[in-house]
């Protein structure tokens, strides 16, 4: 993901100097992006010398480096700047000031950033106990940060924390594009926990929202058939599989001008073989071949 588009917008941080922003800085003409990285480590040197780490324009300049360098792929350094810009603005700011938390929400983006979801779900807990306090629990920032604290328990390990999590965002969420990803992301939660039934109703209702939103032959739709086709044959039901699994194959051929739905058809075949094999249809999975 990402995430590094959005650090800077949310943030409310001025540029550490004037012309020193990330702004379009990517857009500058003859610049590389180490040298633009090289310019915000001299302008951090200079306000850490003059100022002291903790001083607004420092903690500014500092978390505007750590952008950058998540922007062009340094995730160790990022992490390593944004952690030091929380510290300071702790004390600073405080641990309960806007400020903080915004560079609070970059540290975890990072830590998510560089596979370190145990690290970033302990960011998002904090986040989310503030928002859901001073927003209450229905606000879409609140959601967000339950969302992402659900997303990294999964990544962790934490899979009943992640449920518990998804089952309470998807109630509060107010976007049906997003109760549907979460409900996605329970559905992944449920089958590492073996209980495949929840993981398959949660499926199948992403899949008629989908249907009935986007049509059976679009790419979102036909990748929750796939998805649901997979669910049927871990769960051994081989039959149920194998209907979604053709009926999503067809539709997947129906639609095969688009490249993206060109290579999910072959998957969907050769999963699709899979199931009628099991089933002990050999002659029908040869067939597909």
């Amino acid at each position: 993901m990402a995430f590094w588009r959005s650090l800077l917008n949310r943030a409310g941080f001025a540029p550490a100097e004037p012309g020193t922003s990330t702004r379009s800085a990517d857009g500058e003409h003859g610049r590389t992006p180490a040298l633009r990285a090289a310019a915000l480590e001299q302008i951090l040197q200079e306000h850490v010398a003059a100022l002291g780490s903790d001083h607004p324009r420092t903690i500014t300049s500092r978390n505007n480096l750590a952008s950058k360098y998540a922007q062009i792929g340094r995730r160790e350094a990022a992490v390593a700047q944004f952690e030091q810009a929380l510290l300071d603005a702790a004390v600073h700011y405080g641990e309960d000031h806007g400020q903080t938390d915004v560079i609070r929400e970059n540290l975890a983006w990072s830590y998510e950033d560089s596979g370190r979801h145990a690290d970033a779900a302990e960011q998002w807990e904090t986040l989310l106990k503030r928002r859901d306090e001073h927003l209450g629990p229905v606000a879409g920032d609140t959601v967000a940060a339950r969302s992402r604290l659900a997303i990294n328990y999964r990544k962790s390990g934490r899979y009943d924390a992640a449920i518990a999590h998804y089952e309470k965002a998807i109630e509060d969420a107010g976007v049906p594009e997003a109760r549907e990803d979460l409900r996605l992301g329970l559905s992944l939660a449920c089958a590492s926990v073996g209980r495949d039934e929840d993981g398959i109703q949660q499926l199948r209702m992403v899949l008629a929202q989908r249907r009935r939103r986007l049509g059976a032959r679009h790419l979102d739709h036909l990748l929750v058939q796939h998805r649901l086709g997979r669910a049927y044959t871990q769960a051994g039901r081989l039959e149920d599989a194998v209907e979604s699994l053709r009926t999503a194959y067809f539709n997947g051929l129906s639609a095969a001008g688009d490249p993206d739905i060109r290579m999910l058809t072959l998957r969907m075949r050769r999963d699709l073989a899979g199931a009628l094999s099991a089933l002990g249809r050999h002659r029908e999975a040869a067939a597909l071949f």
